[in-house]
């Protein structure tokens, strides 16, 4: 039985083990390189074949390795992930029991999950875990179960992704098209259009309409959309006038579907909760790895038509964002790709999914797609498929577009592929065994799947889920549905206070050069109130913080805002939104004003400006997060959330060279080894005249030991322990021969040698993995440069308040914070 310390190696994850001589799993843990998944991933299977449970054990071990993914859920069987119960008591299984399969089993609902809680002990024990590793589970990752369209559960505003997208990604032509090529075809999804992108004239005008608006920069609503729909803003469409190649009543059709959709019940469903942004949906703003489960079995084939085109448009989006790297950054997983990516048809999922499958590589983002049949995925797609996990399939159609698919594949690589042998091995698959077969390993191997750490009941309703995360709605309240920014609070400064005890008629006299503005008081005059003004102090400034060995040299501006008692200064400024200090030269009229602090009345603008020089070198500090064990430091503009991100890709990255390095290393001292292991297993051979083939399979298995659970890299290779066995094995069979005393030195002496060189190995793994640990970080005080401070303008800002008859004060203005 595997222990924690045979699967628990860095960057490989733990799917189960293989088979041994009896069809049974044996001892060695089947381990698979995360970074094999960046050449992406199928999973076929019939139902009943345990594919739904690999896929989920493959999920598991991303987050637990600090892997971020992203998994649509049509059947909405992947809610499960978030049914991990440490404790794996009965209470904690009781609430997501089926008590009518309790009924059934004449248990009562008690007993049943007490049943379950025993089964799921028993069943982690018998593969090396426990509760402790579904903790680890839940410390490693955010799980997070969104329901797009859908108010129940955690909604995903996904209409809002209108916005127009980064500087970088409108500068990158052929970035540019995808994006605005997919956004309209999902939204011409969603009002049942179907649309090529050639030749359709209503996915040709969203297009323009689309890229006009983005490469301005500017936002687009659906409201929008509709009104350009109506009146596009350019009058040609190639070398036709817009009239002959789309009239105006046809656009008026085109833009009544539009408005029906808007008009909808349900579309505000879509505009409401967290913004679909997926590095939102990767980490979370703290920077931890998220494993986000997208719901979309309440969804219609339409309404998920849309969604996933949308989803895959801004995953590519997303990822020409990102630098190139050869780990595995990110996964995206589709637990059924039927009808997303067809043979034949061409929906608008189709172009996305393929551009993903062929580019996302280079950036570290891996594909997983799962399906029951073969003729569900297009030939395109599986030549890019690197890995393949076979199950149990329904008909012998299904097994020969299976083994068409694979030559292709291994033809589209330069590789040769035994089709016969592929299909013998194929046959006969039970429950929860598939064949991995993969370009990273030399043959393909059979195994057995773990027990899913997460609790298998089923697919969950939107109830349940809404059950299960009781508190996601009322998170996502804090989202508006509209794409504007939402109105900040009035502080507490600007409750209603008690007026000045002497507030002056006239406006006071100012020093000399002191500049003032009068912010504008915000609707008509409440009845029997008067305007008054109240001081405060402006101060704009351009700051520089530079360290040349940290490779900082950041300008940035600030405004602050103080509001002086007695002595003038900015000891208690806080910042503020410069666009919102504008205001008018002169007063309203008739406005009163309150008296000005004694300090400022004897003021000069030199001493004020002073005075900002020094609160800005004192509290107006750079603080950038650092890793000092990966020399890195935060950009000025980059969140520590970001940061830890970036830090973690970098450790990924230096942890896979160490091992490749490492590998390098060691690959061939163990080659060497086992060819003597070997050689002796032949002289052996040579010996045993009526044993022969006994004797070549002892052969046999001591050959296969090269690295397999060391790296997870040639995966079912087999282990030292095992080369071990066979060397004994070997010396067994030797004896029972009578000729054995030279072979049986020679053995143990190759035997010796491996566990030697085991023992060497296993130490320097040690180093790898504790060098690779998780860093801490702590952070770089940067002052601003007092020769390069600018400041740019110190002005009194007159803020309008209503005096009232009562003889309190109320702001008349947004607070500028």
């Amino acid at each position: 039985m595997a222990g924690a310390e045979d699967f628990e190696k860095l960057g490989s994850f733990y799917l189960g083990r293989t088979l041994g001589p009896e069809g049974d799993p044996g001892p060695e843990p089947l381990l698979y390189a995360a970074r094999d998944l960046t050449t992406h991933a199928v999973c076929l299977g019939m139902t009943g074949s345990g594919k739904t449970g690999l896929c989920v054990s493959l999920l598991e071990e991303a987050a637990i390795d600090g892997i971020p993914a992203i998994a649509i859920d049509p059947k909405g069987d992947l809610g499960n992930l978030l049914l991990g119960f440490p404790s794996l008591s009965p209470a904690e299984f009781r609430p997501w029991i089926d008590e009518t399969e309790a009924e059934r089993a004449g248990r009562s609902p008690e007993e049943h999950a007490r049943e379950i809680a025993e089964r799921w002990q028993k069943g982690l024990a018998e593969w090396g875990q426990d509760g402790a590793r579904i903790q680890r589970l839940k410390e490693s990752a955010d799980l997070a179960l969104y329901t797009p369209g859908s108010r129940k559960g955690r909604p995903l505003s996904v209409l809002r992704s209108l916005a127009a997208p980064p500087v970088a990604q409108r500068d990158d032509p052929d970035a540019f098209q995808e994006h605005v090529a997919s956004a309209a075809s999902g939204i011409l999804s969603l009002v049942g259009v179907e649309a090529d992108p050639l030749s359709s004239r209503e996915h040709i005008l969203l297009v323009k309409l689309i890229e006009a608006a983005w490469a301005e920069a500017r936002d687009l609503d659906l409201p929008d959309l509709i009104r350009s729909v109506q009146t596009p803003p350019f009058e040609r469409v190639g070398v036709f006038d817009l009239e002959s190649f789309f009239p105006a009543k046809d656009r008026l059709a085109l833009a009544m579907r539009l408005n029906h959709l808007l008009a909808s019940p349900g579309f505000s469903a879509w505009t409401e909760g967290e913004p679909l942004e997926i590095a939102r949906l990767l980490h979370t703003p703290e920077g931890k790895p998220r494993l986000s489960v997208l719901s979309i079995a309440h969804l219609d084939d339409r309404e998920r038509m849309f969604f996933v085109t949308w989803l895959l448009g801004e995953v590519v989006a997303w990822m020409r964002t990102q630098p190139g790297t050869q780990s595995l950054r990110a996964l995206l997983y589709l637990d059924e790709v039927m009808g997303f990516l067809p043979p034949v048809s061409e929906p608008p999922s189709k172009a996305p999914l393929l551009t993903l499958m062929k580019q996302a590589r280079a950036f570290g983002v891996g594909v997983v797609l799962a399906t029951q049949n073969p003729i569900d995925l297009d030939y395109k797609a599986l030549s890019n498929a690197g890995t393949w996990f076979l199950g149990r399939l329904q008909t012998e159609r299904d097994q020969k577009r299976l083994m068409d698919g694979l030559e292709g594949s291994a033809a589209a690589r330069g590789g040769g592929f035994e089709r016969k042998a592929m299909e013998r091995q194929l046959a006969g698959l039970g429950k929860r065994v598939f064949l991995l077969h993969s370009v990273h390993q030399s043959h393909p191997v059979l195994f057995h799947t773990r027990w899913a750490l997460s609790y298998l009941r089923g697919p969950l309703t939107l109830d349940e889920i809404a059950r299960l995360q009781p508190d996601a709605a009322a998170a996502a309240s804090a989202f508006p549905a509209a794409a504007a920014p939402a109105p900040r609070a009035a502080p507490a400064a600007a409750a209603p206070s008690p007026a000045p005890a002497q507030a002056g008629e006239a406006r006071p006299a100012l020093p000399a050069g002191l500049a003032e503005r009068f912010l504008a008081a915000d609707g008509p005059a409440p009845e029997g109130a008067r305007l008054l003004y109240r001081p405060a102090l402006l101060g704009t400034a351009q700051l520089h913080y530079a360290d040349k060995r940290a490779g900082v040299d950041h300008f940035t501006d600030v405004t602050l805002l103080a509001e002086p008692e007695g002595k003038a200064g900015f000891e208690e400024a806080r910042e503020v939104d410069a666009a919102r200090c504008g205001g008018a030269p002169e007063p309203a009229a008739g406005a009163r004003f309150a008296k000005l602090p004694s300090g400022l009345g004897k003021g000069s603008p030199a001493r004020l400006e002073r005075a900002l020089h020094t609160h800005l070198q004192r509290e107006r500090p750079l603080v950038l997060p650092r890793c000092k064990a990966l020399r890195l430091i935060a950009a000025p503009d980059e969140t520590e959330g970001e940061f830890r991100v970036r830090v973690r890709e970098a450790l990924h990255e230096k942890r896979d060279a160490a091992l490749d390095k490492l590998e390098k290393r060691w690959a061939p001292r163990l080659a060497r080894a086992e060819k003597r292991v070997t050689s002796r297993a032949q002289a052996v051979e040579r010996q045993r005249s009526q044993r022969s083939g006994a004797a070549m399979s002892t052969a046999i298995s001591v050959g296969a030991t090269v690295l397999g659970a060391l790296f997870g890299r040639k995966v079912g290779v087999g282990t030292v322990g095992r080369a071990a066995t066979a060397a004994r094995s070997a010396s067994r069979t030797a004896r029972e021969q009578g000729d054995v005393g030279r072979a049986e030195a020679q053995l143990a002496e190759a035997q010796a040698e491996v566990e030697a060189l085991d023992v060497r190995f296993q130490e320097e793994l040690a180093e790898v993995r504790e060098r690779f640990a998780e860093p801490e970080l702590d952070a770089m005080t940067l002052r601003p440069r007092r020769s390069d401070t600018e400041v740019r303008e110190i002005a009194l800002l007159w803020r309008p308040y209503w005096l009232g008859a009562d003889g309190l004060a109320r702001p008349a203005f947004d607070e500028p914070a």
